[in-house]
């Protein structure tokens, strides 16, 4: 997988062959990062259920501050690693932990989340709840979702929608808390 813009264009990012790895189409990260191209500077990131840690990796590359990548398969975790090391990244973090038992506890708010759970789980409603109920997020707090359409999630009413695409069967939505 390429990287699309910014200091890392063109360089790859090797994925591991996994079943459960879904990476974001080019197409839907080029629309996203498009969307998001007047704040991703200097803003701080969390890349949940990380998997390649494109998206982590995309908004370094344009000059995102900080990114917080969360990975639980161990094997995904380290390849994404070496890719941080290849590249020599060095403000970006990335955690091997699930995502729900990291945000269970209290944190600091981010900038933009990127919320891109396996396909398989129904785990989202919860995953929106603790964002907010554990003080991950703020006003103007940007969250791109990606799931699959058919997939009912609940929305907070404070999260208002930026934007929307559909690629196949994949819907990304950016919201902006409000």
């Amino acid at each position: 997988m390429k990287i699309i813009a910014g200091k890392f264009k063109s360089r790859i990012i090797k994925i591991n062959k996994n079943k459960k790895l879904k990476p974001t189409t080019n197409l839907m990260k080029k629309t996203l990062f498009n969307w998001l191209s007047n704040y991703i500077k200097n803003s701080k990131c969390l890349d949940c259920f990380s998997g390649s840690a494109a998206l982590g990796i995309e908004a370094i590359s344009r000059n995102a501050k900080f990114v917080t990548c969360l990975e639980k398969n161990f094997n995904i975790y380290k390849n994404i690693l070496k890719n941080i090391n290849n590249l020599s990244i060095k403000n970006i973090e990335i955690i091997n932990v699930n995502s729900i038992i990291w945000l269970k506890k209290y944190g600091k708010p981010y900038d933009i989340i990127f919320l891109d759970p396996p396909f398989k789980t129904t785990i989202i409603n919860y995953i929106i709840t603790l964002l907010k109920k554990n003080n991950w997020t703020k006003k103007n707090t940007f969250i791109y979702l990606e799931n699959q359409i058919k997939k009912k999630i609940f929305i907070p009413k404070n999260w208002k929608k930026y934007k929307k695409k559909t690629v196949g069967q994949t819907i990304g939505n950016l919201y902006i808390i409000k």
